[in-house]
């Protein structure tokens, strides 16, 4: 699967606008870590967009990830890739033995939170640090639905220290900051600048 079948893939099923960022979100991670490790950024590219392509129809434990890997098996995904993505899902009981999978793991959940942090500024992601990210993951009202176990445990599976993924990740998405409406305000055009 290349990037445009799977971009119009998720946009199948997919059709709320912050999830389709978010998947962009994750593949902005994901692709950056695969040119980092001097991997296949193109298959990791497509694996961070596609890992919730299925969330929208099934929301819940255990349809998604699962009916998900089922709809891609029907449509000729490779087992490994939708091994990748059942990893990303504790539940699922499919280890992390690869590293797109622990990739992926590591960067959904912060991908998620570095856009809720992003979102509170008045610059979006233009000056967002890693200290702020970690200031945030303390207060546990703030993005609740964002598990910080998962962060921090995924960040040790990788192998990378907590703030430099952060930093990594922040970065990433710093890169595609207009795709992700996360730009600042004053960036855009007609924008006042005011908030």
């Amino acid at each position: 699967m290349d990037r445009q079948a799977a971009w119009e893939l998720l946009c199948e099923y997919t059709k709320n606008e912050n999830l389709r960022k978010h998947a962009l979100a994750v593949e902005a991670c994901v692709r950056a870590y695969a040119r980092k490790f001097g991997e296949d950024e193109e298959k990791w590219g497509v694996v961070g967009l596609i890992h919730d392509f299925d969330y929208e129809m099934y929301p819940n434990a255990p349809d998604h990830p699962l009916k998900g890997s089922e709809i891609l098996k029907e449509k000729g995904v490779s087992e490994e890739i939708r091994r990748v993505i059942l990893g990303h899902a504790d539940y699922t009981g499919v280890p992390r033995d690869s590293l797109p999978a622990k990739t992926l793991f590591a960067c959904d959940e912060l991908a998620g939170f570095i856009t809720a942090c992003a979102l509170v500024r008045p610059d979006r992601i233009a000056s967002l640090e890693a200290k702020s990210v970690r200031k945030r993951m303390k207060d546990k009202a703030f993005a609740r639905s964002v598990s910080r176990e998962d962060i921090t445990k995924s960040a040790e599976e990788l192998g990378v220290p907590l703030d430099e993924h952060i930093s990594f990740c922040i970065a990433a998405m710093r890169n595609i900051a207009d795709q992700l409406s996360l730009a600042p305000a004053s960036a855009a055009p007609g924008a006042s600048g005011s908030e």
